[in-house]
């Protein structure tokens, strides 16, 4: 399947702060869908925004940044009254996002205050470290930064909407410019985001929208609650016939560290001769 055949959503949200646990909630929700030709070019941009109570007063501090106000969101719609609509817009797509992890914790608390589950998506794109990665040369990577440099617009940088069109078109024009593999698998792997595990009996995604384990001593639980072992899993060896081979497919082997470089950040602890999977410790991602 090509990429550039699925819905790609690039979506971005304005909050009262940057705790999402700390009780920091949604302000405004703003996503776009891209259509992209063969060419990698931009053809159609399709807008939804959304303006949310967020039940509490916004601090003056969140006001300077987004310049949205408690008049502005007084009469808008509670998240809960949102949740659906905003749910189905992400699900089955190509979500895009600049720093995707503080996003997408909002967005996951939020829906989780309502009874629901972050969506079942086909892949997940982070652009900030992507362009690190593509635009080494730069010393800041902030978006309306990225957008400069690719030529790009931003005309009202910290509103959501148009963070979001921006960051969708960054990673269009970074495709672009940088040959993205056509296929969707071949996508994931140049961007390192993270898709669909491979079926293979031990990963899955349900309708939780997070993938999890499927064996083992952790079946049932998320990936996102034992990383160490997600982390082992590449690693882990099995003698056969006299030899030493993975224990896992190359499939889930490759997933596995692409998950891992996406959304965990640490190092294994222990004798390096062990095999393990109490040998390794990561951070976990910040929604854990």
């Amino acid at each position: 399947m090509r990429w550039m055949d699925c819905r790609v959503i690039a979506f971005d949200t304005e909050t009262t702060g940057l705790r999402p646990f700390d009780g920091d909630r949604i302000i405004e929700f703003g996503a776009v869908e891209l259509m992209v030709d063969d060419a990698l070019t931009v053809t159609g941009v399709k807008h939804h925004q959304f303006m949310v109570n967020p039940e509490m007063p916004i601090p003056r501090e969140a006001s300077r940044v987004s310049g949205i106000t408690d008049d502005m969101v007084v009469d808008a719609p509670i998240f809960s009254k949102l949740a659906p609509t905003i749910r189905d817009l992400l699900a089955d797509s190509i979500l895009i996002a600049h720093n995707f992890g503080f996003d997408m914790a909002f967005i996951r608390n939020e829906l989780k205050r309502c009874g629901m589950a972050w969506p079942r998506t086909r892949a997940e794109v982070d652009t900030l470290p992507l362009s690190q990665r593509k635009l080494p040369e730069m010393r800041s990577h902030k978006l309306e930064k990225v957008a400069e440099k690719l030529g790009v617009p931003l005309d009202n940088a910290h509103r959501a909407s148009h963070d979001a069109e921006a960051c969708g078109r960054v990673f269009i024009e970074i495709a672009r410019r940088f040959d993205s593999p056509r296929d969707l698998e071949g996508m994931c792997g140049w961007a390192v985001a993270v898709g669909l595990p491979p079926d293979t009996g031990h990963l899955m995604v349900g309708d939780a929208g997070v993938a999890t384990f499927q064996f083992g001593p952790h079946k049932g639980d998320t990936v996102e609650q034992h990383p160490e072992y997600l982390q082992w899993m590449t690693l882990a060896l099995e003698r056969r016939d006299g030899a030493w081979f993975p224990r896992f497919p190359d499939s889930v082997r490759v997933w596995a560290a692409r998950w891992l470089r996406s959304r965990t950040a640490g190092r294994g602890k222990g004798s390096p001769r062990s095999q393990g999977p109490s040998d390794w410790t990561l951070d976990p991602p910040a929604w854990v």
